[in-house]
C-alpha cells in the first residue's frame, strides 16, 4: 500500500474517532503488534540496504505522525469530557454551606467528666483496674461471703471454665470496688481515690441494663470518720447538682465490706415533671457508703488497727438521669443519634469548677 494513501487513512480514521474506546481502536489497528503499519515495518529485513535505508525513514515519519494524531486526538476527547463534566456538575459557591452534623459527648461521659473534676478539688485520685476480675478481687476481698446471693450465676457473669480447669474463677466485675483493693494494695495508705468505669450485672429493666457505669471512692487515714464521708458526699452533690443547699439522709444499711453502712438519699421535690435538688418532702435514694470493714483493709495489706476510712459508690447512669432529665436508662445504650444530639454536650465544653461543670 502506497504511504500516502496509508497516511490518509489513519488520520481520517483518527479524526472520527468519537471515544477514546474508539480512539484505541485505531491505534490497536495502525500501531499495534499486528497492525496494519507495524506489519509494513516488519517487511524493512527483507530489503536490499539502499531501499531499507529510504523506506525505513519513511514508514518512521509515517509512524510519529500517526502517534502524534492520535495523543493529539486522546487529549481533546480527555478536554471535551472534562468541559462537560463542568458543564454538568456546577456548584453555585455563593450558595450557603450544607450543615455537617456536629459530634456531641455521651452523657456518661460528661458525668465521668464532671465526676472527676469534683473530686479531683478534694484531692482523690483515679484509679483503673480491670473489667474481667478474679474472683478474689471481687467478692473474697471484699469480705461477701460464698452464700451471698451476689455469687450466683443468676445475678453475675462468670467466665467460662474448660473442664478439669483448677484456676480461680472470673467474672465481668459486678462493681467497681476490686479497684480499690488493686489500690491500697499497689500504693499502701493512706489514699484517696475514685474508681469510675464500666460494671456488669445480669438485670434489664427501665432503670437497670446488664452494663452500666459506677463511681467509687475510697479515702484511708489515722483518723477519718463517718462526718468526713457525710462532709465529701454532701460537698459532691452540691457541685454535681450545682444548687447552693442540699440535704441527704443516711439511713442504716448493710453492705459486706463497710461498717457501718449507711444508704443515703437525698432531699427533692417534683414540681410539673421537673426535679429540684436540695427543697421539698420527698427522698430519693442515690447512693451506699460506710466505713470500711477491718477485713477489706487486712485483704488488701492495710493494717486495720491503724488505719480507717470510708468508701461510697454511686451509679453514673442514674445520678445522669437525675441531673439531666433522662427518663429511660436504655436509651443511654441504643445508638440513637438523635437522642445523643438532643441530650450531647459539645465536645469542647469541659467540666470545669470554676466555670460551671455543665456549660
Amino acid at each position: 500500500m502506497d504511504l500516502t494513501t496509508l497516511r490518509a487513512k489513519y488520520i481520517e480514521a483518527v479524526a472520527a474517532a468519537a471515544t477514546e474506546a474508539a480512539l484505541e481502536d485505531v491505534r490497536l489497528a495502525a500501531l499495534g503488534k499486528k497492525g496494519e503499519i507495524s506489519a509494513l515495518m516488519a517487511t524493512l529485513g527483507k530489503m536490499d540496504p539502499d531501499q531499507r535505508k529510504a523506506a525505513g525513514a519513511a514508514m518512521n515519519l509515517l509512524r510519529d505522525e500517526i502517534d502524534a494524531a492520535l495523543r493529539a486526538k486522546k487529549a481533546g476527547l480527555a478536554d471535551a469530557a472534562l468541559n462537560e463534566r463542568l458543564r454538568s456538575e456546577w456548584l453555585d459557591v455563593t450558595l450557603p454551606g450544607r450543615p455537617r452534623p456536629h459530634g456531641t459527648i455521651h452523657p456518661v461521659s460528661q458525668v465521668m467528666e464532671e465526676l472527676t473534676a469534683i473530686f479531683a478539688d478534694m484531692g482523690f485520685a483515679v484509679a483503673e483496674g480491670p473489667q474481667v476480675e478474679s474472683d478474689w478481687y471481687n467478692f473474697d476481698a471484699l469480705n461477701i461471703p460464698p452464700e451471698h446471693p451476689a455469687r450466683q450465676e443468676h445475678d453475675t457473669f462468670f467466665m467460662h471454665r474448660a473442664p478439669g480447669d483448677n484456676r480461680p474463677p472470673h467474672v465481668l466485675r459486678t462493681h467497681t470496688s476490686p479497684v480499690q483493693i488493686r489500690a491500697m494494695t499497689e500504693n499502701g495508705a493512706p489514699i484517696r481515690v475514685i474508681a469510675p468505669g464500666r460494671v456488669y450485672r445480669m438485670d434489664m429493666d427501665q432503670t437497670h441494663t446488664p452494663m452500666f457505669h459506677q463511681v467509687e471512692g475510697l479515702a484511708i487515714d489515722r483518723d477519718i470518720s463517718m462526718a468526713n464521708l457525710k462532709w465529701t458526699l454532701e460537698e459532691f452533690c452540691r457541685a454535681f447538682f450545682e444548687v447552693d443547699r442540699v440535704e441527704l439522709r443516711f439511713r442504716a444499711s448493710h453492705f459486706p465490706f463497710t461498717e457501718p453502712s449507711a444508704e443515703v438519699d437525698i432531699r427533692y421535690s417534683n414540681v410539673g415533671g421537673q426535679l429540684r435538688i436540695g427543697e421539698g418532702d420527698k427522698w430519693m435514694e442515690i447512693l451506699g457508703s460506710g466505713m470500711v470493714h477491718p477485713k477489706v483493709l487486712a485483704a488488701a495489706g492495710v493494717d486495720p488497727d491503724k488505719w480507717q476510712g470510708f468508701a461510697f459508690g454511686m451509679g453514673i447512669d442514674r445520678i445522669a438521669m437525675l441531673k439531666y432529665g433522662i427518663p429511660d436508662l436504655r436509651a443511654f445504650f441504643e445508638s440513637d443519634l438523635r437522642w445523643l444530639r438532643h441530650y450531647g454536650f459539645a465536645a469542647l465544653d469541659m467540666p470545669d469548677l470554676a466555670g460551671g461543670l455543665s456549660r
